[in-house]
């Protein structure tokens, strides 16, 4: 009753902006997530709530048709359901492997297609890079060599932001001297004391 009395307001006071859709998605999630929760169907929401979003992002991207934000948006609004779908699978390694890779398969050509003249993938790249990463290192409980390896992959990212984004001025190795304390006190306080003892 109240989305269709938002309805009615918004056509009445502003029709070229249509703001009610905002609160009404809000409005159906809230009761459809209690709903789902007693009825343990975290999967059907996870369905119904991405689309929801999905759509209201396509909705929201007529305003700036010249340019396809919503398609940034796709990968997490997928992954989600399938990755509730997935359960206790989604904690694999392989899982993780061929998640990661779709999602930069798809952010490449994502940026060849939309802006070829910038390479923004590294950066949604980086932040998959660490799924499958972490769920190896973890099942394995080698936190040391995680230390090493996420080390770097850290200074890598800060090496290519450098040199594709300011490559007349030296930065990377500030967050790098920052980083290599972390492998380090791993290293010293932790993998080297459990080794000696």
């Amino acid at each position: 009753m109240t989305i269709i009395f938002l309805f009615i307001v918004n056509m009445l006071t502003s029709v070229e902006h249509i703001w009610f859709m905002y609160p009404a998605v809000v409005m159906l999630v809230f009761p459809l997530g209690l709903y789902c929760y007693k009825q343990k169907k975290q999967t059907l929401f996870a369905i119904i709530t991405s689309t929801l979003l999905l759509i209201l992002l396509i909705i929201e991207n007529r305003s700036t048709p010249t340019y396809p934000w919503v398609s940034y948006t796709v990968i997490p609004l997928v992954y989600w359901p399938i990755l509730v779908f997935l359960g206790a699978k989604a904690k694999t390694l392989r899982v993780a492997v061929v998640g990661s890779g779709v999602a930069i398969l798809y952010y490449f050509l994502l940026n060849v297609i939309v802006s070829p003249h910038t390479p923004w993938v590294i950066f949604p790249a980086f932040a998959v890079l660490w799924w499958p990463l972490s769920v190896y290192h973890v099942r394995r409980s080698t936190y040391f060599t995680f230390s090493l390896h996420a080390s770097l992959l850290l200074c890598l990212f800060f090496i290519m932001v450098n040199i594709i984004y300011s490559p007349g001025t030296i930065w990377a190795i500030y967050p790098i001297f920052a980083i290599l304390w972390w492998p380090l006190s791993l290293y010293f306080f932790v993998y080297k004391r459990n080794t000696e003892s």
